[in-house]
């Protein structure tokens, strides 16, 4: 029969590490109860006492037993008089996880030949799963921890936890959204880009690709027409593509989407007017007002995305949405810039029959976003966080912008940028025959994550000589010698300095 403290038993049920997100305490309680339900612990082996598990994994034995504590409480485990910790019985009464076997490759499925919706043959994203660990990060839309607001953000999920908060959130609400959400996006979000809406004209979403999935499954259908800026979102392409839209192509120049390359017969136009993607220059004030013609001239569907609009530009201007008159501009806004990309709220400003059509599509697709992260969210815009932080973020987004112009200037004086301010990223051509996706294999060896510019094309299969870098999380102090370092991927001998 095994021992209770017998080290070859236990040592490889504990890997704990102090690099993991968890607390120690989670970690030993996460392994118990995988080994728990894997039945990898019989009911008849006691655990390891306290001390001895505590002097092996080279923790407190305080943390050992508030963490043995917790699985008494929670039924995991019972505690026997002189006797230790035993895994409850009742819960090895419950059926075992199933053990994943091979399938049977003569009757699999092919799920391919079923589906309905071929998303797995759109483009795939960016592949940068691992740039949190390269020293350059030139990585668009990913977060600085060192700039995230971690002390506010926990005041308000701690406020939001509080007894009465919790009544307010734990209820099903159906197809409605925080009220004090609604009403801080009304108050707070809106007006900085000219908005003022009702609040039946606002809507919460899972991030601005949830907005347009939604819009795109509640709009279009197959033979739908969308006119999009060329380069543009890809995956704004994508989505509106598996609603079986023809995706239109429409070139950009330096004053943005061109307006009279739009075709009339295109159903909607989708367009990033503030800091246009990938290319960052805004759409200028003749092209907005001859957009907005053109749309009504044509009875168009105008999708705005608010990309990157949310930090404060040294010339700020207004959302289309501010200019229309005639309810055909879309509004789709995110607070993934700002507070964090992996929080996924955003939400869609439109006429409330819209709104109330959407509501009701989102019902049976989710019913709505998680109400708790609605309300930590309400509190931070309504305690005034969310504004010290979006200063705070442009003044340290300008100095990185200004400081990488400098160093692209110096070591890559061959490649040209979008003149434009604001924004979190900058887009650069660069010499005839420079192939960017070969560049970032060789920049990447060097420790040095940058974009290549093919995937926001129509056709996104073929090389080019563009590249995005991003700014939003990498420290102002590595920004010059990463592109050093790009330089000399790309075969520049750096400047001496």
């Amino acid at each position: 029969m095994p021992q209770r403290n017998d080290t070859a038993i236990w040592s490889g049920l504990f890997r704990i590490s102090a690099e993991s997100g968890q607390t120690l305490q989670a970690q030993i309680r996460q392994a118990i109860v995988a080994a728990i339900l894997d039945r990898q612990i019989a009911a008849s082996m006691p655990l390891p006492s306290c001390r001895i598990l505590a002097e092996k994994l080279g923790v407190a034995r305080g943390t050992v037993v508030l963490a043995f504590q917790q699985l008494v409480d929670q039924g995991f485990l019972v505690a026997r008089e002189r006797r230790g910790h035993f895994v409850n019985p009742e819960v090895l009464a419950t059926p075992a996880k199933p053990q994943h076997k091979a399938p049977d490759q003569a009757n699999e499925i092919d799920w391919k030949a079923r589906r309905q919706i071929a998303a797995s043959d759109m483009p795939p994203p960016a592949k940068l799963e691992n740039w949190i660990k390269s020293s350059y990060p030139f990585v668009y839309g990913q977060f600085d921890p060192t700039l995230f607001p971690t002390a506010e953000w926990r005041e308000c999920n701690r406020m939001a936890l509080a007894v009465l908060e919790i009544r307010n959130w734990a209820a099903d609400m159906v197809d409605r959204d925080d009220p004090l959400l609604i009403e801080q996006i009304q108050a707070r979000l809106l007006p900085r880009r000219g908005i003022f809406a009702n609040p039946d004209e606002i809507i919460v979403t899972l991030g601005a690709q949830n907005a347009l999935y939604m819009l795109a499954s509640l709009l279009m259908s197959k033979g739908s027409k969308v006119a999009m800026e060329d380069p543009g979102y890809p995956d704004a392409r994508s989505i509106f593509r598996l609603a079986g839209a023809e995706i239109e192509p429409v070139p950009v120049d330096q004053q943005g989407i061109v307006t009279s390359a739009i075709p009339s017969d295109a159903g909607f136009v989708f367009v990033t007017p503030s800091h246009q993607c990938p290319t960052m220059v805004p759409l200028s004030a003749e092209r907005r007002q001859d957009l907005l013609a053109r749309a009504t001239r044509n009875n168009q569907i105008i999708i705005e995305d608010g990309y990157d609009s949310q930090l404060l530009d040294e010339a700020p201007q207004q959302a289309l949405k501010s200019l229309d008159r005639s309810g055909r501009v879309v509004y789709v806004g995110s607070m993934s810039k700002t507070l964090a990309p992996g929080l996924r709220l955003g939400y869609i400003v439109a006429s409330a029959g819209l709104i109330a059509e959407l509501r009701a599509l989102r019902r049976f697709m989710l019913r709505h976003p998680p109400a708790n992260n609605q309300r930590a969210v309400a509190l931070f815009l309504s305690l005034g966080h969310h504004e010290a932080l979006v200063r705070r973020l442009s003044t340290a987004f300008g100095e990185r912008r200004k400081r990488l112009v400098q160093a692209i200037s110096a070591f890559l004086p061959d490649w040209q940028s979008t003149d434009s301010a604001g924004g979190t990223s900058l887009w650069l051509e660069g010499p005839r025959g420079t192939d960017s996706r070969g560049l970032a294999a060789a920049a990447a060896a060097r420790s040095v994550i940058i974009e290549p510019g093919e995937r926001f094309f129509e056709h996104g299969d073929k090389p080019t000589r563009f590249m995005r870098l991003g700014i939003s999380s990498i420290a102002l102090q590595h920004i010059e010698p990463g592109i050093r370092e790009l330089a000399t991927a790309a075969g520049r001998r750096p400047a001496a300095a």
